[in-house]
């Protein structure tokens, strides 16, 4: 073990220094009047939408002034950048004794047919938000990762008159307590430094309205089994109607009236996805939503892998309204390979994961990225640097990432957002990095709640609930294929009886229970991080599959392109040759010889620089990539067919 590298990597709050105003390119070349315009929600899509983003009104108040809506603003404020980020133009920090106010003149809304409904939708507010509509409360939302939406018809005001120039204002309060509190954070601190980065707060994913007839789809959800060659369907709609829905090839409809492919509708407790219908505010169903399960088989499917990042089409009819989606044919599983060891397996044979984790954080615009192609470059870089897995950290990302990551063919393992009190780092961090066999065993139940920071009833049963709500919300990703439940001990409680909760909800997916350390047993991995030791693999005693799901973190500062000249990591390099040596012997010398010894998966720290941590692949201002897949064709020695045979 390095111990002098793992004493140099105690990450210290460094909240004076003063960070460089680093731009991407995209950031660079942002158009004011044209801020991600795409279609947010490529899963669900209508023909229907009104993009609420750009210029809006916001002003800082003090708590205790914050309850009436401010007749006087600040400025203004460039949506959805929240207002520390430079893209914002605003660059103030919102404290957690302050609330934040925004305000946006709707533009006309007139009826398209008759009992239409008008749906708002916010992609993310950090972290507690209050909506109203012409000063009236709509509703309210907890949480600073999901999207959430209202039903704002009843709140409009209308014209008969088509030509009418009726306008309705909309306003948003936000508090958020960043780390001050056990709600859901992240990387957030007030105290930036080391691994802990910059908070941000407020309106941060996309804002946008869509028109709706009374009668619509309210949810989706697509389950690809694991047979290979049947996708179930399950529709919800507000009221009762006849569902149709068609895929490409044979062009296949189905119908209730379908007696060969329907199944009859069912109600009760079902877990959907959480954006598409009003999750806050007025229910305005008269009646129990219907629900519709169809089964289809298809015949020679085409199979989705990164190397082949097949979707399949998919339209959804209810009277008039009308919803495009996709899928993929697809399944994720953990089984014994012809030696017996536990693999991680794509369409049931075994794929090895070379993954990078990704904190999903921007110079410019903190958790938002600049622009669409911002995504698709990440994703792309990441590619061509041979890896084939993206493991989101403590972080939900806005959901056309997930769709790139779909169609460019990259597999996600998806984190959970932490949270708790102020983390006991040299309990939780610090001792099981260096001794994990002594300190990284601590039982995470009642008796050590307040060691794990989660000594909160109120925080134990929110985590829970976010867990499950994220779980539905990207049930129907194609790429996700791991939930990460918890990592490092950060906020962990009760780990064994979440994964019990996040496999009653989805039990496609394998789940890395506890990334790290402080591991209960259960899960589908033996989940580890491995950074001043020789990697190895261990045998683990219940069978399952073995990742190192965190090792690397090699540095190098580039001058110019990093936010402060302090550097953090766990391996400073002082050239980018030496940096390459260093990087390609992990990777040929070190890890590709554990893959025969049953070696899984394994996720290099990390994707980009963020702030003074500045052990990416890339630059924060994503200018420049660090390592250099074709700098010498005999140092790769084919890793991408070595990788998975």
């Amino acid at each position: 073990m390095d111990l002098i590298d793992a004493i140099r990597a105690i990450d210290k709050p460094h909240e004076d220094d003063v960070l460089n105003r680093l731009y991407t390119t995209w950031g660079e070349s942002l158009d004011k009047n044209d801020v991600l315009t795409e279609y947010p929600r490529p899963q669900f899509q209508r023909d229907s939408y009104i993009n609420l983003n750009g210029d809006w009104e916001y002003c800082i108040v003090p708590q205790d002034n914050g309850d009436d809506i401010p007749s006087e603003m600040d400025g203004h404020i460039l949506v959805p950048f929240s207002p520390e980020s430079i893209l914002s133009g605003v660059e103030r920090r919102l404290e957690p004794y302050q609330f934040l106010w925004y305000k946006k003149p709707l533009p006309i809304l007139n009826r398209s047919f008759t009992n239409s409904r008008f749906l708002l939708h916010f992609g993310a507010v950090d972290q507690f938000a209050d909506i109203y509509i012409n000063s009236t409360l709509v509703g309210s939302h907890s949480g600073g990762y999901l999207p959430f939406t209202l039903d704002i018809t009843g709140f409009l005001s209308f014209s008969e008159d088509q030509m009418s120039t009726t306008q309705n204002v909309l306003s948003v309060r936000v508090k958020d307590t960043t780390d001050s509190s056990y709600h859901s954070r992240g990387k957030q601190t007030l105290r930036r430094g080391g691994m802990y980065y910059t908070a941000q707060s407020g309106i941060w994913q996309t804002v946008w309205i869509e028109e709706v007839p009374q009668t619509y789809i309210r949810e989706i959800r697509i389950r690809p089994e694991a047979d290979l060659k049947t996708v179930s369907i399950e529709v919800s709609t507000n009221n009762p109607c006849k569902v149709t829905v068609r895929t490409p090839g044979k062009e296949m409809v189905k119908s209730p009236s379908s007696s060969d492919s329907f199944e009859t509708a069912f109600t009760g407790d079902f877990s959907f996805s959480s954006d598409t219908y009003p999750s806050i505010g007025e229910d305005h169903s008269a009646v129990t939503p219907s629900y519709y399960h169809f089964k289809f088989e298809l015949e020679n499917p085409h199979l989705w892998s990164p190397e082949d990042p097949y979707l399949y089409p998919l339209q959804i009819q209810v009277g008039e309204d009308l919803v495009r989606s996709y899928f993929a044919m697809r399944y994720y599983s953990i089984e014994s390979d012809s030696a017996g060891i536990s693999r991680f397996c794509l369409n049931h044979k075994p794929y090895f994961l070379m993954g990078v984790l990704d904190q999903g954080y921007w110079p410019d615009g903190l958790y938002t990225a600049p622009s669409d192609e911002a995504f698709i470059y990440d994703i792309k870089e990441m590619k061509r640097l041979h890896f084939n897995m993206l493991r989101k950290h403590i972080k939900i990302e806005a959901a056309r990432w997930y769709y790139h990551c779909d169609r460019l063919g990259m597999i996600v393992w998806q984190d959970m957002v932490s949270g708790g009190s102020s983390y006991a780092k040299p309990v939780v961090s610090y001792l099981p990095t260096l001794f994990p066999n002594v300190f990284g065993r601590m039982p995470d139940g009642p008796a050590t709640y307040k060691t794990f920071s989660r000594s909160s009833a109120d925080g134990r049963k929110e985590w829970l609930k976010e867990m499950q709500n994220t779980i539905r919300y990207l049930y129907n990703v194609p790429s996700i294929a791991t939930w990460v439940l918890f990592n490092e001990g950060w906020g962990q409680f009760n780990a064994a009886g979440a994964t019990v909760m996040a496999r009653e909800l989805d039990n496609t997916r394998p789940i890395d229970q506890a990334s790290g350390w402080f591991d209960e047993g259960s899960g589908d991995f033996r989940s580890v991080h491995n950074y001043f030791r020789p990697l190895t693999v261990e045998k683990d005693k219940n069978g399952r599959a073995f990742v190192i799901s965190e090792y690397g973190g090699f540095t190098y500062h580039v001058d110019g392109h990093s936010s402060v000249d302090r550097v953090y990591g766990y391996k400073k390099y002082d050239t980018q040759d030496q940096l390459g040596v260093a990087y390609y012997n992990l990777i040929n010398g070190t890890l590709k010889p554990l893959i025969s010894k049953g070696l899984a998966g394994a996720v290099y720290t990390q994707l980009s620089d963020v702030e003074e941590e500045v052990n990416g692949l890339i630059t924060y201002d994503r200018r420049i990539t660090k390592i250099n897949p074709d700098l010498d064709p005999s140092l790769l020695k084919n890793i991408d067919n070595a990788l998975n045979n």
